[in-house]
């Protein structure tokens, strides 16, 4: 009895000390540390578990998994510091502005594309908050509609991948997964990898772009001077701006295929196409910058030559055996990486020049250090709660009685809905990093055990942890948008224009809930 009490206790004292401001990292191994010491006093904690944690440290040290992290966060960095963001609104608010609420589907469709190619919510929020949200107050749109929509689709990059959600996402339930079927007995063990999570959430997150964008359009056609068009004779030339769109569209779809169709096509690991993003990134901020441009031209069409040929033939050259028209290819696949390379070394002096270059390095040197020193304090954090018998609490609560009102109300969902409903709470205070290392490990080999799909499950918490961003009082989004928005724009309006997109989210759940296909039809085709 005292084992559980202490290890619930444990979980509120770490969430209340999180609410206090104190660094994640810090808050989860000193909490750890002082209920061991706790448990250790009364004789309920085996001090044995604090021996698993240098082996835990070195386990994240070496998965090459985790490597795509700090890869994705500077291609992110890279692309907002080179205004891909900037030209995509302008030239996608002037080619739908002249339709009754246009400029919302614009934000849409690019808050879409900048989460397929920085896939960062406070980089993507700021720029449209800054760039789309003056022009929407000016044209006369209803203000919690402008702020809502823009904070929504600025939240997208955590659902649709390249993300660095589901890229931490997929590695924790990737583990739960082999330990579920671990405590099974099962010898032969499946596996469930970051790749097959990008491939699951890609037909949801586009799923979750298109209600954003028919409920724009049901608030247009109900309440038409809440989203009002442009008028005509401001737009563009059509020959002039399809010019335009096209300018500033190919240059991050280019990148996006490059890492997604690598991904999913089965040609380079997510840590590999990452690899691919950050290089590809860094010679579209190259490519901006003044002076001839000719040495990243030629870098950009080799690394696609690049990933062309390994699509077809294979450039290993480790193996014992190899073809003569497989050397050729080699020997090809090795001038395409030297084009690769003068362009990333023109890219680069010219970057370094204008500082920008040592700026996005920081930044994600920054960023990258924080998240693994969150994974180790809460690597710490799950060994302590595990001792204290903390997995034995969490899964008699969600075995409970199966007569209970959840299991009348859900059926064999209810343990699901359980989780789901906790962590949405959860995301009113904590931060989707804290939620993943912290609830996640504890809860996913429980509910992978009780046999529901990891990728399925990994989708749904996905857009889950998605909507901690659009939360009030901890929604970051929400303060970012502060942070930009014009003074006439009141915080609760803000707060109001969030709701109905938060009220989507969970539709998206409950779509996903009543039809797993979404989530698991493209994997099993691509993946097998």
């Amino acid at each position: 009895m005292t084992a559980d009490v202490l290890d619930v206790l444990m979980f509120a004292v770490a969430c209340i000390v999180l609410l206090s401001g104190f660094p994640v990292a810090f808050t989860l191994a000193g909490v750890a540390l002082l209920f061991a010491l706790i448990g250790i006093a009364l004789g309920i904690f085996d001090f044995g578990f604090l021996g698993a944690l240098p082996s835990r440290i070195f386990g994240t040290m070496t998965n090459e998994t985790l490597i795509a992290v700090p890869l994705f966060v500077f291609m992110g960095t890279m692309l907002e510091r080179s205004k891909v963001a900037e030209e995509l609104l302008e030239s996608m608010g002037q080619l739908f502005g002249s339709i009754r609420g246009g400029l919302g589907y614009s934000v849409s469709i690019v808050g879409a594309l900048l989460a397929a190619s920085t896939g960062i919510v406070g980089a993507t929020v700021v720029t449209m908050g800054l760039l789309s949200l003056p022009t929407m107050l000016r044209r006369g749109y209803d203000i919690p509609l402008a702020t809502g929509s823009i904070a929504a689709a600025g939240t997208l990059g955590q659902i649709i991948p390249p993300s660095i959600v589901l890229v931490l996402l997929g590695d924790v339930l990737s583990n739960a997964y082999q330990q579920a079927q671990t405590s099974q007995g099962l010898f032969v063990l499946e596996t469930m990898s970051v790749g097959d999570l990008f491939a699951g959430a890609l037909i949801p997150g586009f799923m979750l772009v298109g209600l954003y964008i028919a409920y724009q359009i049901f608030r247009a056609a109900v309440h038409p001077a809440s989203s009002p068009a442009m008028p005509a004779d401001e737009t563009l030339n059509r020959r002039e701006l399809y010019k335009k769109t096209i300018r500033a569209l190919v240059p991050p779809v280019l990148l996006i295929l490059s890492v997604l169709g690598s991904i999913l096509g089965g040609i380079a690991t997510p840590t590999e196409a990452a690899g691919v993003g950050a290089i590809g990134s860094l010679l579209l901020a190259g490519y901006r910058q003044a002076g001839a441009k000719r040495a990243i031209i030629l870098a950009a069409a080799s690394l696609i030559g690049v990933l062309i040929l390994t699509s077809i033939v294979d450039l290993r050259v480790t193996r014992t055996e190899i073809g003569a028209g497989e050397r050729v290819a080699i020997g090809i696949a090795g001038l395409l990486s030297l084009g690769i390379a003068w362009g990333v070394v023109v890219s680069c002096l010219r970057l370094f020049g204008s500082g920008i270059l040592s700026d996005v390095v920081q930044s994600t040197t920054r960023t990258s250090s924080m998240v693994f020193v969150i994974l180790i304090g809460a690597a710490l954090f799950s060994l302590v709660f595990r001792g204290l018998g903390g997995d034995e609490t969490v899964q008699e609560f969600l075995l409970h009685d199966p007569d209970s009102w959840a299991t009348w109300a859900f059926g064999p969902l209810a343990p699901v809905v359980i989780v789901m409903a906790v962590m949405f709470i959860l995301g009113f205070f904590l931060d989707f990093i804290e939620i993943t290392f912290v609830v996640v490990p504890i809860v996913a080999p429980i509910l992978l055990v009780m046999g529901f799909d990891p990728i399925w499950l990994g989708v749904m918490m996905a857009i889950n942890l998605q909507t901690s961003f659009l939360t009030p009082p901890f929604g970051f989004a929400l303060f970012y948008l502060r942070g930009v928005a014009p003074d006439e724009v009141r915080t609760a309006q803000i707060y109001r224009g969030v709701i109905p997109f938060v009220f989507i989210q969970i539709l998206a759940l409950i779509i996903i809930a009543r039809y797993p296909a979404i989530a698991t039809w493209l994997p099993e085709v691509i993946f097998g």
